[in-house]
């Protein structure tokens, strides 16, 4: 069974920086597509960055474009997520996913998930 672990959240003033940080175990993440989503209370998740098992393919929405960059690491089985001039809204839970299929991951539909981990922005 796939076990996703998220790490690296915390608390950062606007303008600053974080790394986050999913370790995979109990199955290779070389054949994934996987993904960051976030969530505040009261909100539906939403895909925020995803790419492809062998990162030939990218996205990121609009409200990180330019920001964020999502990367992954097979021979570690991690993904990560460098968060860069940080604002409040991105304050949230962040959570990792992943899904065999691209087309079903920022959709989140299926998608294998971590326990999330709070990333707040204080202005």
């Amino acid at each position: 069974q796939l076990r996703l672990v998220e790490s690296g959240g915390g608390s950062v003033q606007a303008g600053g920086s974080l790394r986050l940080s999913c370790a995979a175990s109990g199955y290779d993440i070389s054949s994934f597509s996987m993904g960051w989503f976030r969530q505040v209370p009261g909100k539906e998740r939403e895909g925020i960055a995803g790419l492809t098992s062998q990162s030939s393919l990218i996205h990121y929405d609009d409200s990180v474009k330019g920001r964020f960059n999502i990367s992954r690491d097979n021979t570690k089985n991690t993904l990560y997520l460098q968060m860069n001039n940080l604002k409040s809204d991105d304050t949230a839970m962040y959570y990792c996913a992943a899904n065999p299929r691209w087309s079903f991951l920022l959709r989140g539909v299926d998608n294998n998930w971590g326990q999330g981990t709070q990333v707040t922005v204080s202005s």
